[in-house]
């Protein structure tokens, strides 16, 4: 798959999502509190790149799921995700000002509204896969909650505020990283599985090894767009992580030698998809796309 071919399916998928999303918020929706689903919408729809969802798509259709299966997933996921940086960029956790080049929501809004919006973008996620009562929903909820909580992403945000100022080696980065970043998109790649196969397919256990390298090298690359990119092109501030005195990749092994273990760990993850043949292309694709990206 060329990226010309890539991009032009990624759009697809961001606006069918997007479209989605769109419609939880609607004018007709009769809300209890109408700024705090503004907030909630600030923080959802304002920009974004769509690339869990587009994990979601891209998995489910490698094992053959029909497309209305994948969105009530695919939007769960984002409003998992929306949630966490909501949360993510409050004073008392990263006190950022900036988000998809826009204000983050406890600036456009207040932080008591940011952290109510959160919460409820969290449970949307929850009652969005619920009312879609997919014949696997068991098994999707345990995945994302899994994903989301004290074991997962909650863990590496807890983490990630531990290791400021300090001086982790490359296995507690990876630890760290595979819980707060990782975790959601490992989450995004099962849950796509889940709308085709049962839990026991051995497809899944591909896609499993798959998500877990990508999600590293999704972070890399991250680290590394904080040291080389700009904050027009990032959509936030530049610099934040030495700002802050964050432990990255680039810091801990410097630039080359951290673009060179994200491109390692994209070969891992498109070598675990043999198992899928030739429905695992735009998974290969996408991994690539992540560590090629300007933001």
């Amino acid at each position: 798959m060329n990226a010309e071919t890539l991009v032009a399916g990624l759009a697809v998928d961001r606006a069918r999502v997007d479209a989605r999303l769109e419609a939880l918020f609607g004018d007709d929706r009769g809300a209890v509190v109408p700024r705090l689903d503004a907030a909630m919408r600030h923080g959802v729809l304002v920009g974004g790149k769509r690339l869990r969802p587009m994990l979601v798509y891209a998995a489910g259709r490698s094992l053959g799921a029909e497309e209305a299966a994948l969105d009530a997933p695919a939007m769960a996921i984002e409003l998992v995700h929306a949630y966490s940086l909501v949360h993510d960029d409050l004073p008392a956790m990263d006190d950022d000002d900036l988000r998809r080049g826009q204000p983050t929501v406890h600036r456009a809004y207040d932080e008591a509204t940011a952290i109510l919006a959160g919460d409820a973008l969290q449970a949307l996620a929850f009652e969005v896969l619920a009312r879609a009562g997919h014949p696997r929903l068991p098994s999707m909820i345990r995945t994302l909650a899994e994903a989301a909580g004290r074991d997962g992403m909650v863990a590496g945000q807890a983490l990630d505020l531990a290791a400021v100022g300090g001086h982790p080696d490359a296995s507690a980065l990876a630890t760290m990283h595979g819980h707060k970043t990782g975790a959601l998109i490992r989450a995004a790649v099962r849950l796509g599985g889940l709308a085709a196969v049962a839990d026991g397919d051995p497809r899944l256990a591909a896609l499993d090894d798959y998500a877990r390298a990508i999600g590293l090298a999704f972070q890399i690359h991250d680290d590394v767009l904080d040291v080389t990119g700009d904050t027009a092109t990032l959509g936030k501030a530049s610099g934040a992580d030495a700002a802050r005195d964050k432990p990255t990749y680039p810091s801990l092994l410097g630039l080359a030698r951290a673009r060179a273990r994200a491109g390692e760990l994209v070969e891992e993850a498109v070598a675990a998809l043999a198992p899928l043949g030739e429905g695992a292309t735009p998974l290969k694709a996408l991994a690539r796309y992540m560590i090629e990206r300007d933001h």
